[in-house]
C-alpha cells in the first residue's frame, strides 16, 4: 500500500502490527495499520469497541503493556524518528512534552494519593526543567487556560475532590503543559454529561489552535468527528477499511461498514425518531478470524472474492479516499 509523501507530515504510520497474548491464544489487536499526520491536522480515528483504535493510540506514545501486549513490527516515524525502535528512556523524554496523551478515564489516570498540583508540577519539572516554584506558577497557569475555576485554590486539591468534568480539565491541562506537537485523545468525553462534553472538546479544540499541535481523537461518536476532525480513519477488527477527508467520508462513505455506522446515528423526522437501521451479525472473533475480509459475512455487497483474500487499503480514482474493500460504493 502507498501513502502521498509530504513535507509537512508530522507522523508517519507504516503497517504497524499489535499482539497480545491470552489464555486462548495469541490476538492481533491491530493489524497492518498505515497512516499519516501532518502538523496541525486533527484526525478522527473511529470504530466500535475492541476494534483497534485505542491500542493504536497506546503504541504511539511506546505504552502497549508488555506482557501480554507487543508491537511485532511496523514503524512510527514522528518527525523523521522511528519511535518503535527506541529505549524506553529515550521514549520518556518524548512522551509528555513532544507527544501527550488524554486518557479514557481521569480517574484512573489521576494518582489518587497526590494533589493536582504535585502531578502537575512532575510533569513540568521533568520536562521543562522548573523548578518547584516555577513549575507551581506555569500549572495555575495552566489549569486557568483549561477553565477550571479559583486555580490557585483548586491546584491543592485531590483528584476526589474534582468532578469528572474537572478531573478531564486537568488531564487537558497535564497533556498540554509542555507544549506538544502531537495530542492523542482517547474518548476525552468518556462518562460526562452532554453538557460538559460539549465544553470538554471546545477546551481542547481552542487549544490546539492556541499551541498549533496536531490531534488523533479516539473516539465512537462520529458526531464529534464531524465537529473537529478534518480527515478521519475507520478501523474494523484491527484493520483500517476506509481513510477519508471529514466532507467525503459522511458525503459519501465508500466502505460499507462505514456507511453502516453513519446510517445508525438517530435522525429526526417529522418530529419523530425514525427506526435506526443495524450492521446485521457479529463482530468476528480475532482469534479465528475468518480468510477474507472480515467484514464479509455482514455485508450486502459481498462477493465470493470478498471471502478467499483480504483487500488492500487502496485510493479510489480521482478522490482522496483510501478503502479496503473490492466492491465499494
Amino acid at each position: 500500500m502507498s501513502l502521498p509523501d509530504n513535507n509537512e507530515i508530522l507522523l508517519r504510520v507504516r503497517d504497524l502490527v499489535v499482539e497480545f497474548d491470552t489464555d486462548q491464544g495469541v490476538v492481533r489487536a491491530v493489524d497492518g495499520v498505515s497512516f499519516d499526520l501532518q502538523s496541525g491536522e486533527t484526525m478522527g480515528l473511529v470504530g466500535e469497541s475492541g476494534c483497534g483504535k485505542t491500542v493504536t493510540g497506546l503504541a504511539l506514545l511506546g505504552l502497549i503493556p508488555s506482557p501480554p501486549g507487543r508491537v511485532v513490527s511496523g514503524s512510527i516515524e514522528f518527525q523523521g524518528q522511528n519511535l518503535a525502535t527506541l529505549a524506553e528512556d529515550e521514549l520518556r523524554r518524548i512522551r509528555g512534552s513532544e507527544i501527550s496523551m488524554i486518557f479514557q478515564e481521569p480517574m484512573t489516570a489521576l494518582n489518587p494519593v497526590f494533589r493536582i498540583g504535585n502531578q502537575m508540577s512532575d510533569v513540568l519539572r521533568l520536562h521543562q526543567g522548573l523548578s518547584r516554584r516555577q513549575a507551581r506558577s506555569a500549572a495555575i497557569e495552566m489549569l486557568a487556560k483549561v477553565g477550571i475555576p479559583d486555580p490557585e485554590q483548586r491546584i491543592d486539591d485531590y483528584p476526589h475532590q474534582l468532578s469528572g468534568g474537572m478531573r478531564q480539565r486537568v488531564m487537558i491541562a497535564m497533556a498540554l503543559s509542555c507544549g506538544p506537537k502531537l495530542l492523542v485523545a482517547d474518548e476525552p468525553t468518556t462518562a460526562l454529561d452532554v453538557t460538559t462534553q460539549a465544553q470538554v472538546l471546545e477546551q481542547i479544540t481552542k487549544l490546539q489552535r492556541e499551541f498549533g499541535m496536531a490531534m488523533i481523537l479516539v473516539t465512537h461518536d462520529l458526531g464529534v468527528v464531524a465537529e473537529t476532525c478534518q480527515k478521519a480513519i475507520v478501523m474494523y477488527c484491527g484493520s483500517i477499511v476506509e481513510n477519508s477527508p471529514i466532507e467525503a467520508l459522511f458525503e459519501t462513505p465508500r466502505h460499507p461498514y462505514t456507511g453502516g455506522l453513519l446510517a445508525s446515528i438517530p435522525r429526526v423526522r417529522d418530529e419523530r425518531i425514525t427506526e435506526l437501521p443495524v450492521i446485521p451479525g457479529m463482530v468476528p472473533d480475532l482469534l479465528h478470524l475468518p480468510a477474507g475480509c472480515r467484514f464479509a459475512d455482514r455485508c450486502e455487497r459481498v462477493s465470493e472474492r470478498c471471502r478467499q483474500s483480504i483487500p488492500e487499503l487502496r485510493k479510489l480514482a480521482a478522490t482522496n479516499t483510501l478503502v479496503a474493500c473490492y466492491e465499494p460504493y
